[in-house]
């Protein structure tokens, strides 16, 4: 990006057949959850990432679903259809929502990198519990190429999961 570009706002391109990382941290493959819910693929393919970071961002361009009560996790629609769950931690619902700070709205319309929420990472993990959060796509089925990026540090914002009906 040149010094115009900076200046005068450049609009960044999204690809709307790409999921994001929502986070800092190392991109691992859904089937190192250590919990069958997420490992299986029962609840959609994706990916893992060993987060650095407790900033969580939008993944894409699109709408939240739902903000969980307990701001463990979130659910979102892309504006091309996606629907993407980022779920911080295992077991992190019975925190009670301590170590998160919710920052959007259930049917809150986001852009790629807009703060969803925050983690404590350092009080989850005081708690006994992993950290590793899970990043679906819930319907995964709807896709005929279905490609992820694991095994390498990844920076909130890069391309983690590319797919096409």
């Amino acid at each position: 990006m040149g010094l115009f570009d900076k200046l005068f706002g450049k609009k960044e391109e999204i690809n709307p057949n790409h999921v994001y990382a929502p986070m800092a941290g190392e991109a691992v493959a859904i089937s190192e959850v250590p919990d069958p819910t997420f490992s299986s693929g029962m609840m959609g393919n994706g990916i893992a990432i060993q987060p650095t970071d407790g900033k969580v961002c939008s993944p894409v361009n699109g709408t939240v679903d739902m903000m969980f009560d307990t701001g463990h996790a979130v659910s979102l629609v892309s504006d091309n259809g996606i629907e993407i769950l980022i779920h911080v931690g295992l077991e992190t619902v019975g925190l009670e929502g301590k170590p998160f700070q919710g920052k959007v709205q259930n049917g809150q319309k986001v852009k790629k990198g807009d703060l969803l929420f925050v983690a404590d990472l350092e009080a989850i993990k005081a708690a006994g519990l992993p950290t590793i959060t899970p990043v679906l796509v819930c319907n995964s089925d709807d896709y005929t190429t279905f490609n992820v990026s694991t095994g390498k540090t990844v920076a909130q914002g890069e391309v983690v999961i590319q797919l096409n009906k």
